[in-house]
């Protein structure tokens, strides 16, 4: 694979994975198929690895940590704090980014990952009652004491980042990006190039819209999210196929799925952007993969921004969050 760098000197393959689905929000978790799909991840090359201590309420992280044991010197390890889940199943959710919870969040993150540092640290959501120079403080002193290598945010508004980079340097934002979601386009992209900061899409793929495969919420397990998300909704969905079906015809005819499509557009968007589509099945992770080797030529680019431009497809990324404590209206909520 490929190899891109993040901020500065972060070095990692040009295609992250994404673990958030193999403990929550999109059904059924099976932790010994997860495995698997890690190590072959790692045999494909890919080397950047993604986590937060919110997805399954810390059982992600622990699942990474069993893999860490003997994986840990191949890999460069993403995990994030500020979402902060109670109650029973972790249903409560607050927005907290306190130093004193930052460096709690951290260093609850290290035991159950079982390593020593993290490399790659982000706040996952920015808390809108916290000054963004405290947390990011607090982060700082955490690479300062050798925790944390570098940091980052995930969702946050251009002001925000440019804040956040005069206390430390920031290596990367993690943001939704694809196709299916272009909003960063117009001020944050340019914002984090600017000051060179990497790029890390998360639902490349269209939260799975993109390759295809999804044609009803029918087709989804009971607990799986996107039941409940605006643009998988009804007519809003049967909308959307409509729009994408110019896309599926086009990877078609290029001889590559529709997911690989969808995932070699977003790597054509800079070589400091690092997508992390996530999967927790085999085959999926060896056809993203893949991907790093799909060249679009411009004519190809051309052809996909007259079917798809930016606002081409309808609904919210995200159903109605005012339950969530300190998420402030334009912060986008979990999963990412």
């Amino acid at each position: 694979m490929r190899m891109r760098t993040l901020g500065k000197n972060l070095q990692v393959g040009s295609l992250g994975l994404g673990a958030m689905g193999m403990s929550d929000f999109y059904g059924p978790r099976d932790d010994a198929e997860s495995l698997v799909v890690l190590d072959r991840a790692l045999d494909l090359g890919v080397t950047f690895f993604d986590t937060s201590d919110m997805y399954g309420v810390g059982e992600n992280e622990l699942l990474l940590g069993r893999w860490l044991t003997r994986t840990r010197d191949r890999v460069v390890l993403a995990t994030k704090f500020g979402i902060e889940r109670t109650g029973e199943g972790g249903t409560t959710r607050r927005i907290r980014g306190d130093a004193a919870y930052v460096r709690q969040a951290c260093d609850a993150s290290l035991q159950r990952l079982g390593i020593d540092h993290i490399d790659l640290y982000y706040a996952h959501r920015i808390d809108p009652s916290v000054p963004i120079e405290e947390t990011v403080g607090a982060m700082a002193e955490l690479v300062t004491a050798g925790k944390v290598r570098h940091l980052g945010l995930s969702e946050a508004a251009p002001e925000t980042i440019r804040r956040a980079h005069a206390v430390h340097p920031i290596a990367a934002l993690q943001t939704e990006w694809s196709l299916w979601t272009r909003d960063i386009e117009t001020e944050i992209a340019p914002t984090c190039r600017e000051l060179g900061i990497g790029i890390v899409p998360y639902s490349p793929l269209g939260r799975g819209f993109l390759t295809g495969r999804l044609r009803t919420v029918d087709d989804l397990s009971e607990d799986d999210f996107r039941r409940f998300s605006p643009r998988f909704a009804g007519d809003t969905l049967a909308r959307n196929l409509e729009t994408a079906s110019a896309l599926f015809a086009l990877a078609a005819e290029l001889e590559i799925t529709a997911g690989q499509l969808a995932l070699a557009w977003v790597l054509a968007q800079g070589s400091d952007v690092v997508p992390i589509p996530g999967t927790r099945r085999l085959h999926y992770l060896e056809e993203n993969v893949a991907a790093d080797d799909v060249v679009l030529d411009a004519s190809t680019l051309a052809k996909i921004e007259l079917l798809a431009p930016h606002g081409a497809f309808e609904g919210e990324r995200y159903s109605d969050m005012s339950g969530v404590v300190g998420v402030s209206p334009s912060a986008g909520s979990t999963p990412s």
